[in-house]
């Protein structure tokens, strides 16, 4: 949270809540792209500041409010300070994420996308049942084995575009990122009381890797090596 803004007027509790970030979601991310030999490209700001997976132009991407508690410091945001918002978090995000595609893209190789987020474990008094959502729309060169693998797993609630779906207008990044580049991809949304340990976020990034290696091996690495087995 940048100081400037103190805090938006919210409280350290209320910060610390899904509204203010995706609990769990960057520890998975951590922990799964050294499994996969690929880097990852985190956000360092609360999607309160400005979300980084909306549109910029969508009410929500500076919210005054979310899940029900006011956001003192978002209302009345000035045109002049939403830019300034967007020039210094939002866009050099997503520059960081266009230049290693397009790096990559100037070998001659495939490279994929995977957005990683994470869900709370009931919304407005009801219990989602799901483990692990696998959110996609037209593409289905990751998520349908995606799908399958985690299913294979009899111990496993996988949601197929579950709690959310790509299917509706929101995934800005893989939308703008991926889909514009027919590029592979999927989203990924892990239930938080899973993952908010470091034993929880260690056990889905090798869960997840197990699925993902054989599936990006066969789309990405046509003529290279696959990377090494993951650990059980």
């Amino acid at each position: 949270m940048p100081r400037s803004l103190e805090s938006l007027g919210l409280t350290e509790a209320e910060l610390g809540r899904h509204i203010g970030w995706d609990i769990g979601a960057a520890a998975v991310t951590r922990r799964l792209a050294p499994l996969l030999d690929t880097p990852a490209l985190l956000s360092g700001f609360s999607r309160l500041v400005i979300d980084c997976n909306r549109d910029p132009g969508d009410a929500t991407s500076i919210p005054e409010t979310a899940d029900d508690v006011d956001i003192p410091g978002n209302h009345g945001v000035s045109s002049a300070a939403r830019e300034a918002r967007k020039r210094d978090i939002f866009d050099p995000y997503h520059a960081a994420i266009a230049a290693w595609l397009e790096a990559k893209l100037t070998t001659g190789a495939l490279p994929a996308l995977v957005s990683i987020h994470s869900f709370t474990p009931e919304l407005h008094g009801v219990a989602r049942p799901w483990h692990v959502g696998v959110l996609w729309d037209a593409d289905p060169r990751i998520p349908v084995p995606l799908l399958a693998a985690l299913r294979a797993d009899p111990a496993l609630v996988v949601g197929d575009n579950q709690p959310y779906s790509a299917r509706e207008p929101a995934g800005y990044t893989v939308r703008h990122h991926a889909v514009s580049r027919s590029l592979p991809h999927v989203a990924i949304e892990l239930r938080q009381d899973l993952i908010e340990g470091q034993d929880g976020a260690e056990r889905w990034a090798r869960l997840l890797a197990r699925a993902f290696q054989p599936i990006l091996t066969e789309i990405c690495r046509p003529s290279g090596n696959p990377p090494d087995s993951i650990p059980q």
